[in-house]
């Protein structure tokens, strides 16, 4: 393969650790990642970081660093058997040589078993782990592998930074370095890259591919439009920015703010996010962030939820609209969100306690000579359907969790309860 069909990115990939451009966190004199290559040792790790940022780059130069041989796998497209061929690898050198570095791309899709799988080659020493994710692994990663790896956050480039990349390219790329090449206006270049290093230099041997090979190229704001045809709309359905746009799609709804909303919603429609997803998030917002202030809310966002599965897009961006609005605009109360999570916290806290004896069932006569029912109420025999009796067990009594929201519908809702149960239950 001649130089000219291997991509930039790859032609002009840094050869040392010195090479890297940004990440100095990590790479610095003081970095842990710079203190451990001195030392000889290379623990295994989890890199955490936005596309284009050198994940990749890091694990090849890491192992190479250490002297150790690498093995690559993408969680795309390994299954088990490549796994378990690639601990094998890893069993046999262990105790001749130093273990294998297995770098896998994009972890975070390997499923339970797989990771557990790893989970037994990094305990055992046959191999050391390199994994590279644009989730939070906090999330994505099994809790017991990510406890035996170090966790490291690379950061999206600087504008500094990612001008760097692109003058390292023209300088030492054996194939731009011989034409005649100017960057004269950087900002069209780096916003259609978002902050993607790899993106960053594709879309510079794009721009200088379409000019005359015996011509001058002057990149401008205008020569990056034009030669990109139309602007990337910076949305990564696959990492940080897809959480972060999401994030303020639903922050804009809690806020009551439906032009907000409606504009981060367009952003991931455009970007090319499912709509499902889309009204997935809404039904979940109109229990956690509304709920009894307004139940009709999450009544709209099941039969929204319901309608995008029907008709799909385009069409159903309007009853996406419309849901998003009407959230939006809604009255907020997250009480039954805070109550619930409470009521989860005390039953993990107190799972031993018996239920009274009045609330068990009693389908035998020995249960029911034993005293199991003994004192219940029905409350359909009394005035109002209604009648106080404690249902929590002894040492809970009195406990509340729902609090209601200052809210036209939970106020009334309140003082209805407060009127049936006057004094029964104390704070």
């Amino acid at each position: 393969m001649t130089a000219s069909l291997i991509p930039l990115p790859e032609r002009i990939r840094p050869r040392r650790l010195s090479d890297v451009i940004g990440q100095q966190h990590l790479l610095g004199e003081h970095g842990p990642l710079r203190q451990a290559v001195d030392q000889g040792r290379l623990p295994s790790i989890i890199f955490w970081g936005p596309p284009g940022v050198g994940k990749t780059t890091l694990a090849l130069l890491l192992a190479e660093a250490v002297d150790r041989p690498l093995i690559s796998l993408s969680a795309i497209s390994a299954g088990v058997k490549d796994i378990r061929d690639v601990i094998g690898q890893g069993g046999e050198q262990a105790g001749l040589l130093a273990p294998p570095v297995v770098f896998i791309d994009e972890i975070h899709r390997f499923n339970k078993s797989q990771q557990d799988a790893l989970l037994a080659a990094v305990e055992k020493g046959k191999i050391t782990l390199i994994g590279a994710t644009t989730e939070n692994p906090s999330f994505e990663v099994n809790s017991a592998l990510l406890s035996r790896c170090q966790v490291y956050t690379l950061h999206g480039l600087s504008r500094e930074e990612l001008i760097a990349v692109v003058e390292r390219a023209l300088t030492l790329d054996t194939e731009l370095k011989n034409r005649s090449i100017v960057l004269r206006e950087p900002d069209a270049l780096l916003q259609l890259s978002g902050g993607d290093a790899r993106k960053l230099l594709n879309l510079l041997e794009l721009i200088v591919d379409t000019q005359p090979v015996d011509a001058d190229v002057v990149i401008t704001n205008d020569l990056v439009l034009q030669s990109a045809q139309q602007n990337i709309v910076r949305y990564d359905k696959s990492g940080d920015q897809h959480y972060d746009i999401v994030s303020a799609f639903i922050k804009s709804m809690r806020g009551s703010d439906p032009d907000a909303a409606l504009y981060w919603m367009a952003r991931m429609i455009k970007g090319g996010e499912d709509p499902v997803f889309i009204a997935r998030r809404m039904l979940i917002l109109a229990s956690e962030d509304i709920g009894n202030a307004n139940p009709n809310a999450l009544l709209l966002a099941g039969e929204c939820f319901r309608a995008v599965q029907a008709i799909g897009y385009p069409e159903c961006r309007i009853i996406l609209g419309q849901t998003v609005v009407y959230l939006a605009t809604s009255p907020k109360s997250n009480s039954t969100y805070l109550a619930i999570n409470a009521a989860l916290d005390l039953a993990e806290k107190t799972a031993e306690l018996p239920v009274p004896m009045h609330l068990r069932n009693a389908p035998t006569r020995l249960m029911k000579e034993q005293g199991y029912g003994v004192g219940y109420k029905y409350a359909h025999d009394f005035a109002g359907n209604f009648v106080q009796q404690e249902f929590l067990p002894e040492r809970l009594q009195g406990t509340i969790f729902y609090q209601a929201g200052d809210n036209p519908r939970e106020r009334e809702t309140a003082k209805a309860m407060s009127d049936k149960w006057q004094n029964f239950k104390k704070k």
